[in-house]
């Protein structure tokens, strides 16, 4: 499939899982059309800094692959609920503004390379077009949200982009498959269904 600005859904419920490969840690997700929506089912488990965590969450986004809505939940009881109206404005659960995030269309999972897909497929990419973006992006081990920084260059549209930090402190070459999902995350992540 062909990522285009306008409205593009999944014609089926799309199922994903990928291995970290900095230690134990397995992610799966099911992608579905929702009601003119795409959505987002997962769950993570891992670790990071040596804290082990178990996560799962729903990502809402419009036609568009515009995020519209991020739910966060932990067992242990932590949790965090997040809302947009898909132009860069953000709101907590209750619907009190978070202006910090203005501008940032995409949210940024920790543990996950999932989150790479949405500003991938929201656009028709060309050869060697950059991006750079700011993204909410959610650790795990505190689940407080930041901005961050992300570049990504089209090397091969539909199959190969490179993400950078816009700080320049980390890059790799991603993979993706014909659903824009990321098939290899070197150092990071493999995907293994």
């Amino acid at each position: 499939m062909t990522a285009t600005e306008d409205s593009f859904l999944p014609a089926r419920p799309l199922t994903a899982r990928w291995r970290s490969l900095e230690g134990d840690g397995l992610d799966h997700v099911v992608v579905a059309p929702e009601d003119g929506r795409v959505v987002f089912r997962g769950a993570v488990i891992g670790a990071r800094g040596g804290a082990p965590y178990g996560v799962y969450y729903r990502i809402d986004c419009d036609a568009g692959w515009r995020v519209r809505e991020l739910a966060l939940g932990s067992v242990d009881g932590r949790g965090l609920h997040l809302v947009s109206d898909g132009r860069g404005h953000w709101a907590n659960g209750v619907g009190e503004p978070l202006p910090q995030f203005d501008g940032c269309l995409d949210v940024d999972l920790a543990g996950t390379p999932l989150t790479n897909t949405l500003p991938i497929r929201r656009r028709a990419w060309t050869p060697g077009e950059t991006a750079e973006l700011r993204m909410v992006y959610v650790p795990f081990d505190s689940y407080v949200p930041a901005v961050d920084g992300q570049i990504y260059t089209c090397l091969e549209p539909g199959r190969r982009f490179h993400y950078q930090a816009a700080d320049r402190s980390f890059e790799a070459v991603l993979s993706i498959d014909s659903d824009g999902l990321v098939t290899d995350y070197p150092g990071l992540f493999t995907r293994v269904i």
